[in-house]
Parts: structure tokens; sequence; C-alpha cells
């Protein structure tokens, strides 16, 4: 917050109306479900966001950013032309006015950004960055909107300006979550339900590895295997793959070509392992959390082909060296995986991944615990 509010006091020459912020997040289980109709359970980190902003006299917007020089300057009706890393808040910005046709009735507004949530990593840097950029402007502007609205609204920002097609899993972690607690999203229902964990009751931490291996959803990987997945749902003859039923799955999926039905195995059996998880911790039992992540991995990295080597080697890595269990998180492609660990055991672990992967070859990593946090807010009061 300090960093932020300073950050804008030296890019504008004034101190901010306000500081927002909004967390990364750190997907349980579920991947590259939600665009597809099935089931997700995120955790939001105490990793965030952080946005210092106030509203100016004329239809300037000005952001700034600690990991960016210079300052980019944009009029109101120009928001939706933004590139490359502002395309991300003035995207939010657009989107919000588009939709709530306030254009020619808000003043421009100054911005300045900082964050602790690593980039491109898997927890959703992005979408930290786009719900408290929303937050703070649909309070500085009064706009009468929802946090489900936002939801949306931060999703097309991202999808239109930015260019990066994803769901809503993202900006639904940032927005609605709530501490201490998973949140369970059926993207087919439209449902939102907060799951307790009960974690630190049971002394487990989430340990997130990062590979250092980046990745850009803008690009590769992702889109590809979205449109894999709209293709196989097409064959199938379902709207969203998540429609294709568990039971019975592999005799549904068997008229497809190989790679489409290992797509669409992936989404239908890791909805269920979302379900699975939710039902484990509602029961008690946070340590059978460990092996659901560990075939999750395994169903990201053989059916869904969206792992990395120096990723599966952190996995590898960690399970040896005591973890209950691990698999890549996020969109895949690079990023990080996450282990489920014992606390007293964490340090231990995060050194033995470190050793192993670097003697297979890879970049040594960068772990670090994260706790459960709950969603974008004013964060100067």
């Amino acid at each position: 917050m300090r960093d932020a509010a300073a950050g804008f006091l030296a890019a504008y020459g004034h101190d901010a109306t306000g500081v927002w912020s909004a967390p990364g997040r750190v997907n349980l289980v579920g991947e590259h479900t939600d665009y597809n109709g099935g089931a997700s359970m995120p955790i939001a980190i105490d990793r965030r966001a952080v946005v210092a902003a106030s509203l100016r006299h004329d239809d300037l917007v000005r952001v700034g950013t600690a990991f960016a020089d210079g300052v980019v300057e944009v009029r109101i009706a120009d928001l939706a032309d933004a590139t490359g890393w502002s395309a991300y808040p003035l995207g939010v910005l657009w989107a919000l006015l588009d939709a709530e046709g306030a254009a020619d009735r808000v003043r421009g507004l100054d911005l300045f950004i900082d964050s602790d949530v690593p980039v491109g990593v898997g927890v959703s840097s992005s979408a930290a960055l786009e719900a408290a950029v929303c937050v703070a402007a649909v309070e500085l502007w009064a706009l009468d909107t929802t946090r489900e609205a936002m939801v949306v609204l931060c999703q097309r920002a991202e999808n239109v300006v930015a260019g990066a097609p994803t769901g809503t899993l993202d900006q639904s972690a940032a927005l609605l979550s709530h501490a201490d607690a998973a949140l369970l999203l059926d993207f087919g229902a439209g449902s939102v339900d907060v799951v307790p964990l009960g974690l630190d009751a049971a002394g487990l931490a989430v340990l997130v590895v990062d590979s250092t291996v980046r990745h850009d959803h803008t690009t590769g990987g992702y889109g590809i295997r979205r449109r894999e997945c709209e293709e196989a749902a097409g064959l199938l003859g379902v709207a969203l793959l998540a429609e294709v039923p568990v039971d019975g799955l592999e005799d549904a999926i068997a008229p497809l070509p190989d790679a489409l039905a290992r797509r669409a195995r992936h989404i239908v059996t890791d909805t269920q392992r979302c379900l699975d998880a939710a039902e484990a911790v509602r029961s008690g039992r946070p340590r059978d959390l460990g092996p659901i992540l560990t075939a999750a991995h395994a169903s990201m990295r053989d059916d869904f082909e969206a792992s990395v080597p120096a990723v599966d080697a952190a996995v590898d890595a960690a399970i040896a060296a005591g973890a209950l269990g691990a698999r890549i998180t996020g969109g895949g492609f690079g990023g990080a995986c996450i282990a489920l660990v014992d606390v007293d055991r964490a340090d231990a672990i995060a050194a033995a991944v470190a050793e192993r992967v670097v003697a297979e070859g890879h970049p040594e990593p960068v772990a670090f615990a994260v706790r459960a946090s709950a969603g974008a807010s004013r964060a100067d009061r």
C-alpha cells in the first residue's frame, strides 16, 4: 500500500484519494474447466496488486506502474486502443464504462499500480491488477456495479483489449474470495460456494514453486487448447465439454481424434476432481487433497499437454521430498506448481525441490508458501 501511494505521489505530484488492492490466486483443482462449463476450486493468496487512484477534472486517464518507466496517457474515448501492459488496467476502465454507458459522464483518473503478485507464474497477476483497478474505478466513479458483474467485465477487458482468451476463474477468485476458504465455482450452473479449508488447523500449507519458465496467455498453447476444447465439444454434440458425464466417459470420447479425446478427458475428470476436493475439505479431510492434486497434474501433463519439463520435475521432486501431493497450477505452459505440505516440512521440501530441479538441468525455482486471502477491497481503511 505504501509503495503504491508513494509511487502515485512521485508520478503525479499529489496524494491519491485512496488505495485499493486485489489478490493473486492459486487454483487448487479444476484447470481450464472454466470456459468448458466445469468446476474449479481456487483460493486467493496473500500476494496482492495495489492501485492508488484519484479523480481528475478532465477526460484524461493516466496510469503508471512500479514495473515500467513513464506514465501512459489516454482519453476516455480511446481506452479500448490500449496496448502492452496498460491494456489490462485501461481495458477494465473501458469495459466498465461501456457496460454502464457512462463514458460521457465520468471524469478521468490518475492511477499508479504496484504488486507483489509474481508475473507469469500461474498465480494470475493480471486478474489481480484488473480487479484492483475495477474496484477503485467503481468507487471513484460511483457506479452501481456488483462484484459478480465486475468478474465478467474484467474478463471482457482481458479478452477484448488485452487479447487473452481467458475464462472467469481468475477474476472470480480476485473479486469474490474469502479468507481461509476456497471458492467452489460451477461455471455451468453459474454458482459460487465458499468452502472452508481447514488447512491451518490440520498443520498444512500450500507451497507455490515458481519454475521461472514464463508463459503468455495472449499467444501460444492456451488459445490452441481452448479451440481444441470447442472442437471436441462440437464433435460430441454438447455446448460445453463439462456436459459430458464422467460415467461412461471413455465410451463417449472414443470416436474423437486422440488429441481431442484427451482434452475432453481432462476437462471432465478435472471437474470431478474439483468436486471430490471440495467434499474432502468439507468433510474435515484436507490431507485427502494430496492424491487429488497429483492426479490432476498427470491429467494436465498427459491429457491436456499443458505442462513443461521444469514444472514436471518440481512436482516429482516435491512428492519425493514428502509433499502429500503436487500439481501444475494456472493455465500451464510454464509458471508454477503447488504442493500440499506439512507446515513443519515446508522449508525442507522447498530446498529439496530446488536441489533436484537444478540437478536435472532446469532453472532454479523459487518457492513460497501462501495463505487463503480475501478478495479485492479498499486497502487504506
